[in-house]
């Protein structure tokens, strides 16, 4: 499996006080939007796919995802035909731990 990774401090270092939230958003933007290009679709005939409206979509796309919750864009990727897996695990460290999307 390939990881997606976001530059991760970016999101720290503009002092984002949700930096792990955005980070996650921001994994599945990347991977919404590589399939819609896949796809050749145009932002309308996604979002009725996506059963969003085409402006909250084309925020999406462009990093805007504030009003949008980490669960409705793994509901996207699910109607996208994608399998959407969530992992418990113990901690191998004493790190802190995050939230990480791994593409297979």
């Amino acid at each position: 499996m390939k990881a997606n990774r976001v530059n991760r401090s970016a999101y720290h270092e503009l002092g984002f006080p949700d930096a792990d939230e955005m980070l996650l958003k921001a994994q599945f933007a990347t991977k919404i939007a590589q399939i819609l290009e896949t796809r050749d679709w145009t932002q309308q005939e996604a979002a009725k796919v996506l059963r969003l409206t085409q402006p909250k979509l084309s925020q999406m796309l462009r990093g805007q995802f504030r009003g949008i919750s980490e669960l409705k864009m793994m509901d996207c990727l699910v109607r996208l035909g994608q399998g959407v897996r969530i992992v418990v695990e113990p901690a191998r460290t004493r790190t802190p731990k995050r939230i990480e999307v791994v593409a297979a």
